[in-house]
């Protein structure tokens, strides 16, 4: 390893978790000449996804409940990619969390809650010395996530990645007490690696660059996971919301929609069609039409694995509250909304130790 460990904890022991986990594995096993495949920044301050080590872990579903996380992250109804790596028994039960709002009515057999008394989130935090906690609860599972944050930033006094849309990074109370804790923050709601938020700013940007006027965009988003599933009523439009907000802050002209539908023979396989029309020199009409597959879960774990590492360089730092860089480039629903160059260049400052945060 590079340095020591960067000890994690998992909320939501689902297909994002799987893939986290697994990359711990995947990366501490890779042989490959050059540089290891699929990562945006290998070396971040002298840490890499090898030291991303899991200690803690949260669920609510019986099937995961007391089983290593190794092993849970495998039980239904997960469905994320296998990595080509052998994974051990990290000795890192999944323990019993408060379900809140965490399980909508229509999700019950899909996660299955357990009737086990959630354990004391606090302590198992500070038992383990975790030092970050990265949120990967369903959309809208609002209190759930404000019980975390609370749980990591006031109780466990450690970092704090929210992975979803609820707000955290957007919560007043939340932010200013990470800030007096010294806890790093970095929220809401995470793009993909390569992911429909940011596929569809790069088009916004080229469009924008050469003239084009935008007349209408949409974006449709298909996979049979949990996450989509899930995505009902005021769960769904709290997704969209925040991809809205994403995308539309950098559209200049132009209607934007955005929808999302379950596919249940899809698995974790995601697709994602892009739409624009437009107008060219003398108006002429454009139309750009693009598609975007994915195995879900891993470009949502190569996005955290950045996140994890912003946050670990922080802690080491004694910097607390909004990690406004990372979030920028790394959140769809950032406190502040950044061009993806500017907020890239910011990263670099932050992690040369020339911007604070």
């Amino acid at each position: 390893m590079s340095k020591d460990p960067i000890r994690v904890a998992i909320v939501g022991i689902g297909n994002c978790a799987s893939s986290i986990v697994q990359g711990y594995f995947y990366y501490n096993q890779w042989e490959g000449e050059g540089p290891p495949l699929g990562v945006m920044n290998w070396n971040l301050g002298g840490y890499t996804p090898r030291d991303i080590l899991p200690v803690a872990a949260f669920d609510v579903d019986r099937r995961k409940i007391g089983k290593d996380i190794t092993s849970a992250i495998f039980e239904g109804p997960n469905c994320a990619i296998r990595y080509d790596c052998d994974l051990e028994p990290l000795d890192v039960p999944v323990n019993m969390g408060p379900v809140f709002d965490g399980v909508a009515e229509w999700m019950d057999v899909d996660f299955q809650p357990s009737d086990k008394t959630p354990v004391d989130v606090g302590q198992v935090l500070k038992d383990t010395g975790a030092e970050v906690m990265i949120n990967f609860l369903p959309a809208a599972s609002d209190k759930a996530t404000s019980y975390y944050a609370d749980q990591a930033i006031n109780v466990a006094k450690i970092g704090f990645v929210n992975g979803m849309p609820s707000p955290v990074a957007n919560d007043p109370t939340l932010s200013q007490e990470a800030l007096n804790n010294a806890c790093p923050l970095i929220g809401d709601d995470i793009k993909s690696q390569l992911g429909g938020t940011i596929a569809h700013r790069a088009l916004i940007d080229c469009l924008n660059s050469r003239g084009i006027t935008i007349e209408k965009t949409y974006q449709l988003n298909y996979a049979g996971n949990t996450d989509f599933r899930n995505q009902v009523g005021a769960r769904v439009e709290c997704k969209h919301q925040s991809k809205r907000q994403g995308i539309g802050a950098f559209l200049e002209s132009g209607d934007l929609a955005v929808g999302a539908t379950p596919m249940p023979n899809m698995g974790d396989r995601k697709t994602t069609i892009f739409h624009f029309e437009g107008y060219n020199y003398g108006g002429a009409p454009l139309t750009l039409k693009a598609i975007l597959e994915v195995e879900d879960s891993p470009n949502f774990a190569g996005s955290m694995s950045e996140a994890v590492r912003y946050c670990k360089i922080a802690r080491d730092r004694g910097i607390g509250g909004v990690l406004e860089s990372a979030s920028a480039f790394l959140m769809k629903s950032p406190p502040s909304q950044i061009p993806d160059h500017e907020a890239q260049r910011n990263l670099r400052e932050f992690v040369d130790g020339i911007r604070e945060r």
